[in-house]
């Protein structure tokens, strides 16, 4: 009979004390998360609930990847979406810029450190844009109504504008503190991964519910079962999938003798990237909306219809929208994927362990090979994670009206890509933790 070592989860004290620290700190997050913005007028708020079309959409985006925090207005409205978008911003710099791809393929570690720093550093200002771009777009959808009594950049307005302001910043900065705080002293490198999923997670029972209560939408339970099951292996299916390498060891020296080379393989993953490309890739299309809020009063008519016209398309109604999403969840596993393949330096680490692909010169031409192979095999893992993360949108366009808001759309594809994503990380990182302390699968008799 075989004894997992699972069983070992709660007596271990090191793992149950990052757990339990983990838990707290989310619930802090959860909590902090119902803290509304100071100066907001809740009617207002109300009417961002039930707003429909291309409004609503966008909303209920919004408030997905905020976990609730927005149909609330709270100080996490932002959620963490800004640091995640300063991040998306200095990778793409990283390519750009020769001494800072210098730097990160030098010293590694220093280099890291210094992405940190200064990804905290530029989720400030981008926080604050995000902050004003929120507020804007939320009152051209009222029709005149501000969610903020004393909204305004002149007079009496400009002091509570700003620490309403100051607030939402510090909200987002709340929970990227928390979630460093997670891959600290909690489940190592899966902080931020962890307070995104608690917000997904969060909404998932009321969705359920109100898809249950409904009349029109109670037989889809069945059609929403199914997606999710479907949807739960082909994310599984895709995250194990490997290409294995042959590799060649040189043997070893014992004594006066010289054992045999040893022929292993190099596992190449092909969906390297994870759910990275994903969140990435909301981030990305909520952007645009918030920069278009900016030009929505203006005085220039083309420059205002301009303005409304690209919040139309980054909403989640556009027919853009779905199509757009899949190409950048496919643009961005590609190049995820390069970034962190890079940072592997499989070339120069197997030339140091004196081990060959067979018919591959050592060094840079390895490198060179095993990222063709990688780019070759991550078509596949891109396609199938582009497909999934459209499906609602294909769903949605023979259910009724408002069934993929009902429940499919926040239960499965993104929503639930993510929260597949995440827990099989954060089991993988227990389960090595467990192994670490002693704690293997064990045959007793």
């Amino acid at each position: 009979m075989k004894r997992s070592g699972w069983r070992y989860l709660w007596k271990s004290e090191d793992i149950r004390k990052k757990l339990l620290i983990t838990l707290l700190l989310l619930a802090i997050y959860r909590f902090a998360s119902n803290i509304p913005v100071p100066g907001i007028d809740r009617e207002v708020v109300k009417q961002l609930t039930t707003a429909t079309g291309a409004a609503g959409s966008l909303i209920n985006l919004l408030d997905l990847l905020s976990g609730g925090a927005v149909s609330r207005f709270s100080i996490l409205a932002m959620g963490v979406y800004p640091y995640i978008t300063a991040q998306i911003i200095l990778q793409l710099l990283q390519p750009i810029i020769p001494a800072l791809e210098r730097k990160m393929q030098e010293d590694p570690r220093g280099g890291r450190i210094w992405m940190e720093k200064w990804t905290v550093f530029l989720t400030i200002p981008m926080a604050a844009l995000s902050a004003i771009g929120q507020i804007n777009i939320f009152n051209s959808m009222l029709g005149g109504n501000s969610v903020l009594s004393n909204f305004g950049f002149t007079g009496a307005k400009l002091l509570p504008t700003l620490a309403s302001l100051f607030t939402m910043i510090a909200g987002t900065m709340l929970g990227v503190w928390l979630g460093q705080l997670i891959s600290e002293f909690g489940i190592r490198n899966q902080g931020l991964s962890l307070i995104i999923f608690a917000g997904i997670v969060s909404r998932i029972p009321q969705n359920l519910y109100a898809l249950v209560t409904d009349e029109q939408t109670r037989w889809l339970i069945f059609i929403v079962i199914a997606i999710l099951l479907l949807t739960i292996f082909a994310i599984v299916y895709i995250q194990q999938g490997r290409r294995f390498v042959p590799v060649m060891f040189p043997g070893r020296r014992i004594g006066n003798r010289m054992s045999m080379p040893v022929k292993s393989n190099l596992p190449l993953m092909v969906n390297m990237a994870g759910m990275i490309p994903l969140i990435f890739a909301q981030s990305f299309l909520t952007f645009p909306a918030i920069l278009a809020s900016f030009f929505m009063n203006s005085k220039t008519e083309w420059l205002a219809n301009l303005a409304a016209s690209t919040t139309q398309t980054f909403s989640g109604d556009s027919t853009w929208y779905p199509l757009m999403f899949f190409f950048l969840v496919v643009l961005f596993s590609y190049f995820y994927t390069d970034v962190l393949f890079a940072q592997q330096n499989y070339g120069d680490n197997l030339k140091k362990q004196g081990a060959q692909i067979p018919g591959v010169a050592r060094g840079a031409p390895t490198q060179r090979y095993l990222t063709k192979v990688q780019r070759r095999i991550t078509l596949p893992g891109a396609l199938s994670l582009g497909i999934i993360a459209v499906m609602p949108y294909i769903f949605g366009a023979f259910l009724p009206m408002g069934a993929s808001q009902a429940g499919i759309f926040l239960v499965s594809s993104s929503g639930l890509l993510i929260v597949v994503g995440t827990v099989r990380d954060t089991f993988q990182i227990i389960e090595t933790e467990l192994k670490l302390h002693g704690y293997e699968d064990r045959l007793i008799s």
